[in-house]
């Protein structure tokens, strides 16, 4: 049985994490697909994230897996293929979604270009940010970060006004793909994600020049003291994925700054948001 609304109880000076729908709404909606970034933003998500990767034409879609065998019909490397290969699969049956159907929802089962997830977002009505993790080991090195500030740039997000915050940060696992966007556009926020924490970080350092933290909730569970020394540190905190209510509890407790869902809606409601 659920309880309602219990991070309503944490100390009210407390400002509830953001938001951040993983995948968009991936728990209602296939994975990375248009739907799913659309269910996000109705259900009052603060923003979305997506990983990135290149195309062998040159295009960059939201695809997590190296390979597209998990989300779609069919089989190979992404960065082997072509958009017109990746955009005549179907990436949204393997979630239940009918593709046989007369009429499918080709926003639910085509494969999404960041391109037109900007567009989106764009068109959103209201403001909404972007996390953009950028997928390695790649045998794109380098290009995926070229190609991604090109059309942040495009979309004018490469450089935000002074004095206003940017709405895009880049996500990566990788320190030196961070290192490739702060040299190219340091305006642009960078989160550095985490599986383990190394013995160089459990101070509460991260890389030269990022200045947000991206652990697992796996790593907060097991240390939440971890959260305080990043916050003294001078860090942000933003945790990956947290699903439960006992671990949005957690997380609220404890102060981080942002939260990365599938399920935007309900964890929405559990911290007592509109």
């Amino acid at each position: 049985m659920t309880h309602a609304h219990p991070a309503r109880d944490f100390p009210p000076e407390r400002q509830p994490p953001a938001v951040i729908a993983h995948r968009g709404a991936s728990e209602d909606a296939p994975e990375h697909t248009l739907a799913a970034y659309r269910k996000a933003i109705e259900d009052g998500a603060d923003a979305l994230e997506c990983d990135v990767r290149l195309t062998a034409d040159g295009h960059l879609v939201c695809v997590h897996d190296r390979r597209v065998n998990r989300t779609s019909n069919g089989r190979g490397a992404v960065s082997a293929m072509e958009l017109s290969d990746l955009s005549a699969l179907d990436f949204g049956s393997w979630k239940g979604q009918a593709a046989d159907s007369e009429a499918p929802d080709r926003d639910s089962t085509s494969v999404l270009t960041l391109e037109r997830l900007l567009e989106l977002v764009a068109d959103a009505g209201r403001p909404v940010e972007l996390a953009i993790e950028t997928k390695h080991p790649t045998r794109w090195a380098g290009q995926v970060e070229e190609r991604l500030l090109d059309l942040l740039g495009r979309f004018g997000l490469a450089a935000p006004p002074v004095g206003q915050p940017s709405p895009v940060r880049v996500m990566s696992f990788s320190a030196r793909s961070l290192h490739r966007v702060r040299a190219a556009a340091p305006a642009i926020p960078t989160v550095y994600l985490m599986q383990f924490v190394s013995p160089r970080h459990r101070d509460g350092r991260l890389p030269p020049g990022v200045r947000i933290a991206g652990p697992s909730i796996r790593i907060i569970r097991n240390n939440p003291g971890y959260v305080a020394r990043l916050h003294r540190a001078g860090h942000q905190v933003h945790v990956w994925t947290v699903n439960e209510q006992a671990d949005v509890e957690l997380c609220a407790r404890l102060g981080v700054d942002a939260v990365i869902t599938n399920r935007p809606k309900e964890v929405l409601s559990q911290l007592g948001r509109p």
